[in-house]
């Protein structure tokens, strides 16, 4: 059986960077205001002050210096608070296809591969605009690609479950050639009124071509050794929206949006994703001190510091574990492809890396790769 290699690899970033300072100052006055307006409750214990934020609160908690967005105006008005952009209806393009679409073709590019040379497309996504028809079967239909396209997401863990859905399809000779695309139009599922969360997201597309390696022309090929997948049901990371939510009364205005425990979240998520790669490394006879690499899921900089510390017995130096979420903040399921995609170029034959995300679900994927 042929193995199998991630041949090239794509990255669309959006028209618009918004910085920690634009988020505060547009957050800032929005809870002034608001505290102004409730004056009166919050003395009388009624309500609750929001409080207020600031950049180095953000970049402390989080690693964040900025991010990137599709729409930028709304979200940094503190009269509208969120992105303005036009409803999806037919005829019209969604946001998730443009993006989708830009990072394939890098990634088409990069492989060295046509239209014709890619028999499956699987968008792989924590958000979805739509739920039918699909988003990938429109973005087939953009590229000109036969064959068949689905869409799937298990949130922070989506690009990877998605990558290895690839690989397994080439694995059972279901698709010869695949192309894997993961729009992450982040900015809509956040509540840019919350100060705790306001911050996170950012948007981004990634792809990559996955194909038999004895397919493979490009310079940038990686053999895929060993693919892991992990799920264990927590609510400490959730969104409630629902399609079902028009047959309610009183919905909540912020229903839609983002919520997590995160000190839950860290307590108990990081011991699962230091024991799942040691697992996987030992099960490969590789010890993480021989990964040139560890391409890790971009939430938070102080979790990645934690897991490459337990995994190596000391904090990364150089890029061992590159960070790209000071750049792009929280990107969903992207980052560690965003990662992937931007520190690869280095790798000499032999060099192993690791794939990895974890997140909402609980959720952890990885991929062990070696440049070809």
């Amino acid at each position: 059986m042929s193995d199998i290699v991630i041949s090239g690899s794509g990255l669309f970033i959006p028209p618009f960077t918004i910085t920690n300072d634009e988020l505060v100052e547009a957050y800032n006055t929005y809870a002034n205001r608001f505290n102004e307006e409730h004056a009166d409750a919050i003395a009388s214990g009624e309500t609750e002050a929001l409080p207020l934020s600031s950049s180095e609160f953000i970049e402390k908690a989080s690693g964040i210096k900025a991010r990137y967005a599709m729409y930028k105006d709304g979200i940094v008005n503190p009269d509208i608070m969120h992105p303005v952009f036009p409803m999806t209806q037919e005829g019209a393009t969604p946001e998730m296809v443009t993006m989708g679409v830009a990072a394939a073709r890098e990634a088409m590019e990069q492989a060295g591969k046509t239209a014709d040379d890619i028999d499956m497309i699987i968008v792989s996504s924590t958000f979805r605009q739509r739920d039918y028809p699909g988003m990938s079967v429109e973005i087939q239909r953009e590229l000109g690609v036969k064959g068949f396209a689905y869409d799937m997401g298990i949130a922070c863990s989506s690009a990877t479950f998605g990558l290895i859905n690839a690989y397994t399809a080439l694995k059972a000779g279901t698709a010869k050639c695949v192309l894997f695309i993961n729009p992450e139009f982040t900015t809509p599922g956040l509540d840019f009124r919350d100060r705790d969360s306001h911050f996170i997201f950012g948007d981004v597309a990634t792809a990559a071509i996955l194909e038999p390696e004895e397919t493979a022309t490009s310079k940038h090929a990686f053999r895929i050794l060993s693919t892991r997948q992990f799920t264990q049901y927590s609510d400490n990371i959730r969104c409630d929206a629902s399609y079902a939510d028009h047959c309610f009364e009183n919905v909540p205005d912020n229903r839609y949006a983002f919520k997590q425990q995160g000190r839950k979240v860290f307590k108990e998520l990081l011991p699962l994703v230091t024991n799942f790669i040691e697992s996987e490394l030992a099960d490969n006879k590789v010890e993480a001190s021989a990964l040139k690499r560890m391409w890790l899921h971009q939430a938070n900089i102080n979790m990645n510091l934690f897991a490459v510390k337990k995994l190596l017995g000391r904090l990364p130096e150089g890029d061992e574990a590159p960070v790209v979420l000071d750049e792009f903040a929280n990107t969903a399921s992207s980052g560690s492809v965003i990662a992937f995609h931007r520190y690869k170029d280095d790798f000499k034959t032999g060099d192993k890396g690791l794939i990895c995300s974890f997140g909402a679900g609980y959720s952890i994927g990885s991929l062990l790769v070696e440049k070809l």
